[in-house]
Formats: structure tokens, C-alpha cells, sequence
């Protein structure tokens, strides 16, 4: 019986729901990675693949299935180039591993003559496919330079039970689904593909971002000849990569000086709050101790004081002093009047 999932490259967080998806928290996945994994949407969620009880067959439509026998291992075989190995292939392996209770799985993979005479230029050789097939958990024997379309040979040199892909028709120059004659035979069981990953979107991303990643390996020490650039290129890069610097380093003293301008303004409200606020506190303590200096007390005690002082001055001085506040002489007075009257006198002595 086949181990329980468990993913290592590409941890899964279980919902609520039961569903299993990519985890962000092990393997943040920021658009624009230099990995090469930031345009996967981290909000798919994967369903986990249970392993099969059953030796019932799946429901298809256009053929049947055969019952597959209980009394041995299930010899199934799936086949693929496995370019740029990852976990659609992975899943669609697993989904064929875990078809049945009692499953011997091979995988195939097309040796690179074939391959890019077909369907174009690998990014992996042929030998680096086949050691990524024979390190996945649920393949348990590899078969190199398998053919290209399946045939009744091969079909009965390996003993071959049933063949497992995903259903849809693949053409090819003499037929319209290399898989039809495995279908009419009831040896052909489907397989879900994972939607959202496949190798020629890894390879788009790649040639989208492809300034990014030379510059990305010429820092880690590769040169212009490993990397099949001219010299002007190199400097290109260089220079981008400068720039960037530059923009970046003006672009964060500008963060930076408005987040210090901002702080600031807050520390100053904050000051001013505390100022009002105290004096808010106070000034009801301010008129009340104001107010409290007139009392008819005080007032009293000041007149007292102010009448004593008066009684201690000479009687001659006190006459004088009520003369020159009660009356006025004749002279000021007609100075008044002709003030009143518009007219100015001159007094000749």
C-alpha cells in the first residue's frame, strides 16, 4: 500500500473545507519570483488524491474500462518528455499510483532525439528527466527511451495492465488519438490534469523576465559566454541594474522622509493636544482663584486701608490736595470754552 501524501517541495495548508492548497507560509509565491513559481494563483486549491479501495473501474465516456485483476500488483504505465519535472507531473503520477489498492507503476519518458524532432528543445536532457522520475516517491521503475506513440509491442514487453494519462485526444501525423487503440482494448485509464502549471508556462515566464534572470546569474558569477550574451549586452544589464539601485534608493529616502515629516506632525498634535488639554484643566481653577481677589472682604480691607492713609496727611495738604480735584480756575475755564468755540487765545503778559 501506497505511504500517505506527503508533499516536501510544495507544502499543503488544509482548509476548512478539507481541500489541501499551496501553503504561503513555506513557499510565498510573490509575482515577478526569480523561481520562477510567482504567477501560480496560491488561492487554488489542490484536492488531496485519496488512495483507492476499490477495483471498481472509472466511469469514461466513448469507451470502457477493464476490470483490473485482484490477485496481483495492477501493472499500469504512464508515459510523458517530464521536462522541468513539477507537480502536475507529480500529481498526475500520483493519481495513477493511487488508482488501485495493489499498483506497480512505470513511467516513461522520450529520449531527446525523438523529443525535440517532435515537440521541440528540452531545457533538461534526457538523463536529467529520467533521475527526476526515479527520485518521485510513487514511480517504481523508469523506462528510458520510451517510444514516442505507444504500440501492442510495448504493450506486451512490459506487461502493461493499463495505460494512465489524462483523456483528451492527442493527434499525431498518421491518427487523430495515439491512445485510441488503447482504448477500444479497455487498457486505458484517465488521469486529471493539474490546471495552472505546465512546462511551457514555466519556460514563458522564464523568457517574459529574461533580462531579470541574466542579470540574476551574472551576480551569482556567471559570465557573458556562459550565458550566450555579447559584451554590450552585459554592460545593458549592469546599467539596468544600477539604475534600479538608484530609483529604489530615491524612491525609499522619499518613503522615509515623508514616514519622519509624518511622525513628526503627529508628535506636534500630540504636544498641542497635551497643552490644551492642560489648560483646559486649569483654567476653571484660574477664574475661580481670580475671582476670589475681589471679594467683599478683600475690597473691604483695601477702602479701609486707603482711608487711613488719607486721615494721616496734614490738614493744610488735605485742602489743598480737595482744591486741586474740586475746583478749577477761571484762566482753564475759558481756555475750555474757547476750545468749544474754535478759537485760540494768546495771553500777553
Amino acid at each position: 500500500m501506497a505511504e500517505p501524501l506527503n508533499n516536501e517541495l510544495f507544502p499543503l495548508e488544509r482548509s476548512q473545507s478539507g481541500t489541501e492548497s499551496i501553503s504561503s507560509s513555506h513557499t510565498p509565491l510573490i509575482p515577478g519570483s526569480p523561481m520562477g513559481l510567482g504567477d501560480i494563483d496560491s488561492t487554488v486549491e489542490l484536492q488531496p488524491i485519496p488512495i483507492s479501495q476499490s477495483f471498481e473501474p472509472p466511469k469514461t465516456v466513448g469507451y470502457k474500462v477493464n476490470t483490473p485483476p485482484k490477485d496481483r500488483p495492477v501493472r499500469l504505465y504512464c508515459d510523458g518528455i517530464y521536462d522541468l519535472f513539477h507537480f502536475g507531473h507529480a500529481r498526475a503520477i500520483e493519481q495513477a499510483k493511487k488508482c488501485l489498492p495493489n499498483v506497480y507503476l512505470l513511467v516513461g519518458a522520450c529520449n531527446d532525439a525523438d523529443t525535440h524532432s517532435r515537440k521541440g528543445k528540452t531545457v533538461m536532457t534526457e538523463r536529467e528527466r529520467y533521475e527526476s522520475l526515479r527520485h518521485c516517491r510513487w514511480v517504481d521503475e523508469v523506462i528510458e527511451d520510451a517510444p514516442w506513440i505507444i504500440t501492442q509491442e510495448f504493450i506486451d514487453k512490459h506487461n502493461i495492465d493499463y495505460v494512465c494519462h489524462d483523456d483528451l485526444p492527442y493527434a499525431s501525423v498518421d491518427c487523430d488519438d495515439i491512445y485510441d487503440f488503447v482504448k477500444k482494448q479497455g487498457k486505458f485509464w484517465p488521469t486529471v490534469r493539474t490546471e495552472n502549471i505546465s512546462t511551457s508556462d514555466l519556460i514563458t515566464r522564464i523568457v517574459r523576465d529574461y533580462d531579470k534572470y541574466l542579470r540574476r546569474n551574472l551576480e551569482r558569477g556567471s559570465t557573458a559566454k556562459d550565458l550566450n550574451i555579447s559584451f554590450i549586452k552585459e554592460q545593458e544589464l549592469h546599467i539596468q541594474k544600477h539604475v534600479e539601485g538608484f530609483r529604489d534608493h530615491i524612491k525609499k529616502s522619499v518613503n522615509d522622509t515623508r514616514s519622519d515629516l509624518l511622525a513628526e506632525i503627529g508628535d506636534l498634535k500630540a504636544e498641542l493636544k497635551s497643552v490644551l488639554s492642560f489648560w483646559e484643566y486649569r483654567k476653571t481653577g484660574l477664574a475661580k482663584n481670580f475671582s476670589a481677589m475681589f471679594d467683599s472682604n478683600v475690597m473691604t480691607k483695601l477702602f479701609r486701608k486707603r482711608k487711613t492713609e488719607s486721615n494721616d496727611l496734614p490738614s493744610s495738604k488735605k485742602a489743598h490736595i480737595t482744591q486741586d480735584e474740586t475746583h478749577v480756575s477761571d484762566e482753564e475755564k475759558e481756555e475750555k470754552e474757547n476750545g468749544k468755540n474754535g478759537t485760540k487765545w494768546i495771553k500777553f503778559h
